[in-house]
């Protein structure tokens, strides 16, 4: 069902008309001798509440749907007062944007890791009349389709990459995994009539049951890569200080010179407490 427009006019015109109409009936009601005046009193107060029952107020980003004995007419989006068909039945729909925050769901990631996950969805109306007969209540699916959308995309992708940097995680890749969210969202509530403005995780952690030991993995990869970068720099130090002193013909090296000196520089430099100079008055034999 799609939304449409309805007929309608200046509800304040409507409204004066109404009210003259009902006062010059209840006048004739009054003041006619015959029957045939009093008669024409009640059809014209008759009249003038019909008219009244077509008056609706739509207030700021709302909108009034629209039902003639069960039939869908149409959408009011225009604020103010109006007249429209009478014995309709309105009803209203906001057009605001609305947040919605999920609970905290428990979830297994790709690796099958328990983990915390919610996040916040901003969200607005855009097709009133699907809104309301669409979906039993739009705010109702509106909350269950978005936790299914979380845990859906809670279990596409892993919490951590400890290996592969180029894959995307929920951790580490916030931005490409809201846009992901907003899109599989968006999909979801299309037949609701609604509009998935922004969707993006707020809350994401570890269950408390692995949370230590995937603390400490976290934490030795990262002593890891801290050393692999160490080394790597050291290795680089050496090999610039072995050809520095070859180039410029400072000392003669030989094999076992250079690997006593490359084992000597690796200790000193990939060490973490300070290393102790010795000096040697004799032989380096």
């Amino acid at each position: 069902m799609k939304e449409k427009s309805i007929f309608k006019m200046n509800g304040f015109a409507a409204l004066i008309i109404a009210l003259l109409c009902i006062g010059f009936g209840i006048f004739l009601i009054a003041t006619g001798a015959a029957i045939a005046g009093k008669i024409a009193g009640i059809v014209v107060v008759i009249v003038g509440l019909i008219i009244g029952t077509s008056l609706t107020i739509v207030q700021p980003n709302e909108a009034k749907v629209l039902t003639f004995f069960g039939t869908y007419l149409g959408v009011i989006r225009d604020q103010g007062l109006w007249a429209t068909i009478p014995f309709t039945f309105k009803r209203r729909v906001s057009l605001r944007v609305t947040n919605f925050n999920s609970e905290k769901l428990k979830v297994n990631d790709l690796e099958g890791n328990p983990i915390e996950i919610a996040a916040v969805v901003v969200y607005k109306v855009r097709d009133a009349a699907k809104a309301l007969y669409d979906v039993e209540n739009y705010e109702k699916f509106v909350q269950i389709q978005s936790e299914t959308g979380i845990r859906h995309i809670a279990s596409t992708y892993a919490y951590d990459s400890f290996e592969n940097n180029n894959t995307l995680t929920l951790r580490q890749n916030s931005d490409e995994v809201a846009d992901v969210l907003m899109y599989d969202l968006q999909k979801r509530l299309d037949v609701a009539g609604v509009d998935v403005i922004e969707a993006r995780i707020m809350h994401l952690a570890y269950s408390s049951e692995i949370a230590s030991a995937m603390l400490q993995r976290q934490q030795a990869q990262a002593v890891l890569s801290a050393r692999k970068v160490i080394v790597d720099g050291a290795v680089g130090l050496v090999k610039a200080a072995i050809e520095q002193l070859t180039e410029q013909d400072i000392v003669e090296l030989d094999e076992e010179k250079k690997a006593q000196m490359v084992n000597n520089l690796m200790v000193a430099i990939v060490s973490e407490k300070g290393t102790q100079p010795i000096i040697n008055t004799g032989s380096i034999y």
